[in-house]
């Protein structure tokens, strides 16, 4: 968020300094024109940058991927805003300001960028994380820490619960004290954050220090919290009851649910009869590849359980279950897929009649995908608090979609399942805009079978 908000502001600060030294108005004049055509013009180039995952893991870790994205990013952006000046003429910048502020406005992203990861890579401006802990919980907190050094986190390292623990090396950081020892490392290592990943808490949690470390202005965490925050989805290998009870979010004030019905209802009317051009092309092609009928319908679960009929156009062939029954879907080597199938998996067109599921009120644009009851059954015997994903309307998309893909597994059942309850827990306006915006980039970069 930071990287954006300084990056739109740096292309509206260079933009209207270009169109004052290019002779579109005086300097530091904000005429209502001018200030229309520049915020149009920086939105376009802002959809550039995020469209082409410059704030992606890959383009914050490495130069070539962030200086690859950004000319991609640039070269979508002209070509976006000769496609809009061609229809819209009144919102339209001069070839001048376009030719002096594009350049300028790519160098001040790159200077921004280096200083921000300048910044990130520097120990004194780090926040240093202390993991109370060393087991699978503690280590998966390092993981995915280390994946995210853009971030500013270090691991300093683990406590561990007994002195033979000592010095043992686990991923990269290793266990440099025992709970004892929890005052001094704090001071030595330089701790801003501590983050207590005990899988068994009892008569080990050193509540005293912990306390007065809380008091000094250094931040306690428990795990599940701390990877929360850091992930975007909940770790449920290790979620106590208590948690879920106690921590905020899960609030659905009536005034949210009934506006975003309200405006689903008629979001979802307007689309289907922009579409139902595309479906019926769409519906003919199917029935040209291979037998059978190009809308399919499928039971799925969706509120507190209730189970309705799912519409989909057909990706597979017609005879894909009649042997083996309901089994999950490699999207990647499924024979059963068609040619057509798999092109409209990957731009996920296939999803396109569930807009009259969310007009019947079965579906929501945004919330869990629902699942078929056979799989529901055998998920919720293995899979903790999995039914809690169904308090609310299942989606079109999804946290889970944008963010991990198909699962084809009960694990990726449980990876998809850390996605959800994010979503119930954290349920807003704000974060369906982010989901939705995320679905365009799955559909136009192709990736909605994986």
């Amino acid at each position: 968020m930071v990287l954006v908000v300084v990056e739109s502001g740096l292309l509206f600060l260079i933009l209207m300094a270009a169109a004052a030294l290019g002779g579109e108005g005086p300097p530091f004049a904000l005429s209502r024109s001018l200030l229309l055509r520049v915020l149009v013009c920086v939105t376009i180039l802002q959809l550039g940058l995020y469209y082409a995952e410059l704030y992606g893991d890959r383009a914050l870790r490495s130069y070539t991927q962030f200086f690859v994205r950004l000319g991609q990013s640039y070269a979508a952006g002209a070509l976006a805003l000769g496609f809009l000046y061609y229809l819209f003429p009144v919102v339209r910048i001069g070839p001048g300001t376009l030719l002096l502020g594009l350049p300028l406005s790519a160098i001040a992203i790159v200077a921004w960028h280096t200083v921000h990861r300048w910044t990130a890579d520097r120990e004194a401006l780090c926040d240093n994380v202390l993991i109370v802990g060393s087991g699978a919980t503690a280590r998966q907190i390092a993981a995915e820490v280390l994946r995210r050094t853009p971030l500013g986190y270090r691991v300093v390292g683990f406590l561990g619960t007994h002195p033979a623990e000592m010095h043992r090396q686990i991923d990269n950081p290793a266990v440099v004290g025992t709970m004892a020892d929890l005052l001094p490392l704090v001071a030595s290592l330089r701790v801003n954050v501590i983050v207590v990943a005990l899988e068994d808490q009892r008569g080990q949690l050193p509540i005293e220090d912990l306390l007065r470390c809380r008091v000094d202005g250094i931040r306690v965490e428990d795990a599940p919290s701390f990877f929360e925050r850091l992930t975007g989805k909940i770790l449920v290998s290790d979620l106590r009851p208590s948690w879920l009870v106690f921590s905020p979010g899960f609030s659905k004030p009536r005034l949210l649910r009934s506006s975003k019905r309200a405006g689903e209802l008629v979001a979802a009317l307007v689309l289907l009869a922009a579409v139902f051009p595309l479906l019926l092309l769409l519906s003919l092609l199917i029935r040209l590849e291979s037998r059978g009928p190009a809308l399919y319908r499928q039971p799925r679960v969706g509120l507190r359980g209730a189970v309705f009929a799912l519409y989909k156009l057909r990706t597979m062939r017609e005879d894909a279950e009649t042997a083996s029954g309901p089994v999950w879907t490699d999207p990647e080597a499924d024979p059963r897929i068609t040619r057509l199938g798999r092109w409209l998996r990957n731009y996920r067109l296939d999803e396109l009649p569930q807009l009259v599921n969310v007009v019947r009120g079965e579906m929501s644009f945004v919330g869990p995908r629902p699942e078929r009851p056979h799989f529901v059954q055998t998920l919720r015997l293995v899979i903790p608090y999995y039914d809690e994903r169904h308090s609310v309307r299942p989606g079109i998309t999804g946290w889970a979609q944008v963010k991990f893909g198909y699962g084809s597994t009960i694990e990726d059942g449980e990876r998809k399942l850390q996605f959800d309850l994010y979503y119930v827990k954290n349920m807003s306006f704000f974060l369906d805009l982010v989901i939705i915006l995320e679905t365009f980039k799955v559909m136009l970069l192709g990736r909605g079978a994986r």
